[in-house]
């Protein structure tokens, strides 16, 4: 079970990721997290303090340099024993922080690049584990090596016309790189609601409404988990799930219809 969370930044790809982490650790699994947002916020989000937060690996120049070399550089480096020694585990999760090259500060991207890649097609290709990735805007990450080994890409956005045709353009994108399985997340969104005729757009898999217990909280504190509408935003994750067909709760539990506000 291997998902990624794309869209257009600042849609709350971030959030759902932590949520469905999560969720997903509650009902005992054990999942993997990889942050390759440009933002770099998924660790704050699950609640680790800013002195807990692991170095990037896209910052990290000792370890590229040793991996992928200078100048003549390798493309395909060894990187089997780097998620066991670079996560930060909490309680079931076990946290990858990558990064983006596009939020690099210049210098060595074509090598940390070749490290971001091969790291990633390790964990999506090599691994038998349940596995979410935190995109940074579009799919470049997944190139048509990688791709395959993706279940379903879940594409987060908000009711605006920008927000959903950046959605539109990043699920054609992926559906061009073979990735079909996709469905659409609708960010502080209430029914009803009417969804324009944008090109490309996947089904509605859920609509997540403003959640006044996160607003309440989002200047003291970046977790955005242990909320009071912990029970919708259940909800919200096991319609996603359930929408992805991956048969993680019985259909009985629930189809898919939007959450209620409380």
């Amino acid at each position: 079970m291997k998902f990624a969370v794309a869209g257009k930044g600042g849609v709350g790809k971030t959030t759902l990721t932590a949520w469905l982490g999560d969720y997903l650790a509650r009902q005992g699994q054990s999942p993997w997290l990889v942050d390759a947002d440009t933002a770099l916020s998924l660790g704050a989000a699950l609640g680790l303090p800013a002195d807990a937060l692991p170095m990037p690996l896209i910052e990290d120049e000792a370890l590229i340099r040793e991996r992928v070399g200078k100048g003549f550089i390798n493309l395909n480096p060894h990187v089997s024993d780097l998620p066991e020694r670079l996560r930060v585990r909490l309680g079931n999760i076990s946290l990858l922080v990558m990064g983006s090259v596009a939020g690099a500060g210049g210098g060595c991207a074509c090598e940390a690049n070749a490290l971001l890649k091969s790291l990633l097609a390790h964990l999506l290709l090599d691994r038998d584990q349940c596995l979410l990735v935190d995109l940074e805007a579009g799919v470049e990450h997944l190139g048509r090596g990688t791709v395959a080994a993706v279940d379903g890409l879940i594409v987060t956005a908000e009711p605006s016309w920008r927000s959903l045709t950046v959605a539109g353009q990043v699920a054609t994108m992926a559906a061009a790189l073979g990735l079909t399985r996709q469905v659409l997340v609708l960010n502080r969104a209430q029914p009803p609601l009417t969804l324009p005729a944008i090109a490309g757009l996947p089904p509605l898999a859920a609509m997540i409404p403003p959640l006044s217990s996160l607003a309440a909280r989002q200047l003291a504190s970046p977790s955005v988990l242990g909320l009071p509408q912990h029970d919708i935003v259940d909800r919200i994750c096991r319609d996603i799930l359930c929408a992805l067909q991956a048969r993680v709760v019985p259909e009985a539990e629930g189809g898919i219809q939007p959450a209620s506000p409380r």
